[in-house]
């Protein structure tokens, strides 16, 4: 699965053991697809294992509203994600 520019995506919702480049804050949360940055070795697994395949990394904009809830002021957040780690929201 790829992202285009300016598709809506949510963040898995996970809690996986070891390494990962995905903050808890951002698990679960809608962003959208702000930049394709290019293929990269999977961060999560070459900490594991010393090498990985690749994958594409996004810079996904979030509105502070949708990660920090109501109370947040008006900001948004960005930040580079790995592929695995989003899905797309219709």
């Amino acid at each position: 699965m790829s992202f285009n520019l300016g598709d809506r995506v949510r963040t898995r919702l996970n809690n996986p053991e070891g390494h990962t480049r995905l903050p808890a804050y951002l698990r679960g949360r809608t962003g959208r697809i702000e930049r394709v940055i290019g293929a990269y070795p999977f961060a999560d697994e070459r900490a594991l294992a010393g090498t990985a395949a690749v994958q594409t990394l996004y810079t996904v904009c979030f509105a502070g509203i949708d990660v920090w809830g109501d109370d947040a002021q008006a900001a948004t957040i960005s930040a580079d994600l790995f592929e695995s780690y989003l899905e797309r929201m219709s």
